[in-house]
């Protein structure tokens, strides 16, 4: 046996597989070897006579042994986009579903190329040089005397309409991208559609991203009938039966299944492979052992190909095609809990020291390791889980990790600080944004700090208190504070006493008064003779606020003076807007004007600051003042006011409030089944967040009244059916109803009807009825444009609709106007 051949022949007995060549390639070089050994026929100058070069009939497209789940709407843009244009790519991360996906979409569109459709696996295919080999073999093209077989193929192709499907291109992808250039320039009739974890490159291609499956909204409880509109769990619940013959959905095992396919991101092939594992655990044990996803997400179908046998290949096998800069990268940005900006990547990850940082980060989203989400006029990067997690364990075996979340805890303790800083002022609406994008990320900043054990932890928890307190977060801002402060580290006194004062506050607004009377009593041990004037004032106003939730109100009247007035306050503009606030509330019903007077010194204040949050704190003190002081309708302006700018806040606490004073002034004024209907939506609001009843105890009084009148007024069963009407209303639905711009109390099948929704789905189709963009969506609800898509998806099937103007309409009739005159609307 002559060397060469010997040299093949050990090639493809090796005793690794992955060293052994692909099946195309050993064809290759044995056609190489043929010619080398026989003898090539010399070219005789001649060229084949005029018109198509010989092709095989098409074989047939593999069967589809399991169903095909979803994709509605991808499969919708595929086919629109093989109509507009000739190179259709559709791109993704590995076990997305593109594969699938492309066939489905071939095997619909066949009857537009009667010259056939061609299927063409690249999958096993590793060097550049076999590629044009493997198409040519898969078309039935032979190569002649005179012409490279890419002249063969275009003299196949020219005359023909013609669709080739190029599966897994993205370990060759300069070879099929130099192939098809020339293809697709010189055969005016080709259409070629590519699965890649890349886009090809070339001009007057269609990039058509593969995102993962929709699952259930996290922030609803998940039903049986909700949750089978998801894509992921439909494909779930149908790969189990497969598994497990007699296996349904049922309302145990439901919200089970659902946390199964989030935690799994709608990766199909994750889904599919954890569906496969029910044949020895049910699904609680196989939620419990996704900790581990890699080992437990093994054993895919025989048939499949090896990058789809484990969830671990299928990853392993983007990360091999990355550079090592871009694996550097991918290792680094891992550490990233949630989203992530440009301003992110440049402060905690290291520099490459080959591409450019923003070079390599834009290289991982072209080979859909990243994904973009534009949201809120800003670009946004995120991570799967599953690739997080992969590149989580990578980042392991190097020792960049506690350098790199050294850095990750720096940045995001200067973010909340410049946060806190910045808070009170015209800024404080994109403050309130961010910081909300970025609580995952704070959360894993926290937690390293508090490992650390430097007192970074206690600055991170206060820091956040503004937003603790704008977005009505008591019970997580309470937990951080408490962690902090049990921590042995020294910190300076002031920074101890605002961390004192806000742990208290937030404990009295939840009714945990034993707590709140905890914290003060620490925070006065760090008052005296030689405290700077500011932990002076904050310790008077935590002394003060804690009287106030107990009860003393004249303890609390001198203390909360005490704070107004101490030197310290000029330099907390936080603290002199709450202290001057809670004075006000501290003199309501003492018989004097001095409430007023304190709240509006505080709404001047807050103007003159130009922020919004305790603007709208004190719009609804001096409103629920004026209302005390007999004047009504110049009450119901102030608090319409402060509703209004809730719109902007997104602050529940304040929709809350604003509500509740609306209910007692609607009932004062006669409007019972009203008040009852914006009470419920305001009782709504306070279970969320879980505060108190009323907010501070001097206000009780007003509560009591408005129950009185109410239950006088209307009999039990009305009662309740108007609070319930209320309670179901989004948050956007009851601003609008107390504002009397349209009606939202449903009609019985409005009521029915609305049920179908999640109440963030109704909040979606709100905002379409708006006539607001999914990427616009996006933006107002500080979600990914892929959750928001999933969100307008779920609804057009709920509702058996089939376009946004169909759910417009429907909004406008469950809110139709309510009829003039009639005052119990």
């Amino acid at each position: 046996i002559d060397h060469d051949l010997a040299d093949l022949i050990e090639h493809t007995m090796a005793r690794d597989p992955k060293d052994r060549p692909a099946t195309t390639e050993l064809a290759h070089h044995l056609r190489q070897l043929t010619h080398e050994h026989t003898g090539a026929r010399e070219p005789t100058g001649e060229l084949p006579a005029e018109g198509p070069g010989p092709m095989s009939a098409p074989a047939e497209f593999p069967e589809e042994l399991t169903s095909f789940v979803g994709r509605r709407s991808e499969l919708t843009a595929v086919r629109n986009a093989l109509g507009t244009s000739r190179l259709v790519t559709l791109a993704g991360i590995g076990g997305v579903g593109k594969t699938r996906l492309a066939l489905h979409t071939a095997a619909s569109v066949r009857r537009n190329y009667p010259d056939g459709v061609w299927l063409v696996e690249l999958g096993e295919v590793r060097s550049a040089s076999v590629v044009v080999d493997v198409v040519a073999t898969t078309l039935g093209v032979r190569d002649y005397a005179g012409r490279s077989l890419t002249e063969a193929l275009v003299d196949a192709l020219a005359p023909r309409t013609t669709l080739l499907v190029v599966d897994n291109c993205e370990q060759v992808i300069d070879a099929v991208a130099e192939l098809f250039q020339v293809l697709l320039a010189r055969c005016p009739d080709l259409h070629v559609l590519t699965t890649s974890r890349e886009p090809l490159g070339l001009g007057g291609e269609t990039v058509i991203r593969v995102s993962p499956l929709t699952t259930p909204d996290p922030e609803a409880a998940p039903s049986l009938r909700s949750a089978t509109r998801s894509d992921a769990v439909a494909l779930f619940a149908e790969r189990a039966a497969a598994a497990v013959p007699g296996f349904e959905l049922t309302e145990s095992n439901t919200a089970v299944v659902a946390q199964i396919c989030e935690r799994l991101d709608g990766l199909p092939l994750a889904i599919e492979l954890a569906a496969a594992r029910l044949r020895a655990l049910s699904p609680e044990q196989i939620l419990e052992r996704l900790t581990d996803r890699y080992k437990l997400l093994t054993r895919g179908s025989r048939d499949s190909p090896q990058r789809q046998q484990t969830l671990r290949w299928s990853i392993g096998w983007s990360y091999e095609l990355c550079t090592p800069d871009e694996q550097q990268l991918w290792r680094e940005l891992s550490l990233f809990a949630g989203g992530f900006d440009v301003d992110d990547v440049e402060h905690v990850c290291s520099d490459t020291g080959g591409q450019d940082l923003l070079d390599t980060l834009a290289a991982l989203v072209d080979k859909s390791v990243v994904l973009r989400d534009d949201a809120g006029g800003q670009s946004c990067f995120r991570l799967l889980d599953t690739v997080r997690e992969f590149g989580r364990v990578k980042l392991e075996d190097t020792d960049a990790g506690a350098d790199l979340r050294l850095r990750h805890r720096d940045w995001y303790r200067r973010l909340v600080r410049d946060a806190a800083a910045d808070w009170i002022g015209p800024r404080q609406l994109e403050w309130i944004a961010r910081v909300r994008r970025e609580l995952p990320n704070l959360r894993q900043a926290f937690e390293f700090a508090l490992a650390r054990e430097d007192g970074s932890a206690l600055l991170i928890a206060t820091a956040l208190y503004p937003f603790w307190m704008a977005r009505g977060f008591f019970a997580e801002g309470r937990r951080w504070l408490a962690r902090a402060l049990e921590q042995p580290h020294p910190q300076p006194p002031v920074l101890r006493a605002r961390a004192l004062y806000a742990a208290a506050i937030l404990a009295g607004f939840q009714g945990d008064l034993v707590a709140a009377d905890a914290r003060t009593v620490e925070a006065r041990s760090l008052d005296g003779p030689s405290a700077d004037p500011a932990t002076h004032a904050f310790v008077a106003i935590t002394d003060g606020i804690t009287a106030f939730f107990g009860g003393e109100l004249d303890r609390a009247r001198i203390r909360l003076a005490d704070a107004v007035n101490a030197p310290g306050v000029s330099g907390e503009p936080q603290l002199r807007l709450e202290a001057l606030s809670l004075l006000g509330w501290a003199h309501v019903g003492d018989g004097t004007d001095l409430s007023l007077k304190y709240q509006s010194r505080a709404l001047n204040l807050a103007q003159e600051y130009g922020e919004f949050v305790h603007r709208g704190y004190s719009l609804w003190a001096n409103g629920v003042d004026l209302w005390r002081a007999g004047e009504p309708n110049r009450a119901v302006l102030l608090l319409e006011e402060g509703l209004r700018l809730t719109r902007r806040t997104d602050d529940p606490l304040m929709v809350f409030t604003c509500l509740q004073a609306l209910a007692w002034v609607a009932a004062g004024q006669g409007h019972a089944r009203r008040a009852a209907i914006i009470m419920g939506s305001a009782e709504a609001h306070q279970r969320l967040i879980g505060s108190n009843p009323v907010l501070f105890p001097n206000l009780l009084v007003y509560q009591e009244q408005f129950d009185a009148t109410v239950r006088a007024s209307l009999d039990a069963a009305t009662l309740a059916e108007a609070q319930r009407e209320g309670s179901v209303m989004t948050t956007g639905s009851a601003i609008a109803h107390a504002l009397g711009e349209r009606a939202t109390v449903p009609s019985a099948s409005a009521a029915k009807a609305q049920t179908k929704l999640t109440k963030r789905e109704l909040q979606v189709a709100e905002l379409i009825a708006e006539g607001l963009t999914n990427k616009a969506i996006a933006g107002r609800l500080v979600i990914s444009q892929r959750t928001a898509e999933g969100h307008v998806d779920h609804i057009l099937t709920k509702l058996d609709f089939t376009s946004r103007a169909q759910v417009a309409a429907w909004v406008v009739e469950q809110q139709s106007t309510t009829p003039p005159g009639d005052p119990t609307a």
